[in-house]
């Protein structure tokens, strides 16, 4: 396994292989915003805007490649100081195909994530999860995330029920180096 930086263009690339990898987090219970079943539009949609944010530079995208270069998982890092401000950035749409989850890819995304973080000079990650899902909470908290409180007015999906999330933020490091986008980089060892 190795995790790669995309560029605009490579997420445009790989964008079907991201649908997919959507479609398959949120047939297992994951919310990232979609309901469902998956709307493969919208969800296609989704990419092409990702991959517009990805060039403007308000947003990096990671995908974990399995041995054959296919995407089993991806994480996207908001930049943009106009929505989370100078020193803090969202993680978002952290996702591992279903069927290789507990392989050390979640924490490995994580890791690359936080080192993209640090070389922008962001010394804050903030992200949300829908409490209690899937284990997403004790994740975070395994991966040194400290809660920063629930809230319960999330918009009902469909059923109709409220979803309530967590807020988890963590401190950084001082920054270290991290790869060009389109940069293949060095795997990391799995996660225990």
């Amino acid at each position: 396994m190795k995790v790669e930086l995309l560029s605009g263009n490579g997420t445009r690339q790989r964008q079907p292989e991201l649908t997919a990898l959507l479609a398959d987090a949120v047939e297992h219970g994951a919310r990232l915003g979609f309901s469902p079943p998956l709307d493969r539009a919208a969800a296609d949609a989704y990419w092409l805007e990702a991959a517009g944010a990805v060039a403007r530079g308000e947003k990096e995208l990671l995908v974990a490649l399995d041995e054959r270069g296919r995407v089993v998982g991806s994480a996207q890092l908001l930049l943009n100081p106009m929505l989370v401000g100078p020193d803090r950035a969202q993680v978002q749409k952290v996702m591992v195909k279903h069927s290789c989850r507990g392989r050390g890819i979640g924490a490995a995304l994580m890791a690359r994530i936080e080192q993209a973080a640090g070389a922008n000079g962001r010394s804050v990650l903030v992200l949300d999860t829908t409490t209690g899902a899937s284990g997403a909470s004790a994740f975070c908290r395994r991966l040194g995330y400290q809660s920063a409180g629930d809230l319960t007015s999330r918009p009902p999906v469909s059923g109709g029920r409220p979803l309530n999330s967590t807020t988890f933020v963590k401190s950084l490091p001082a920054p270290g180096p991290f790869a060009a986008p389109g940069a293949s980089l060095p795997p990391m060892a799995a996660a225990s």
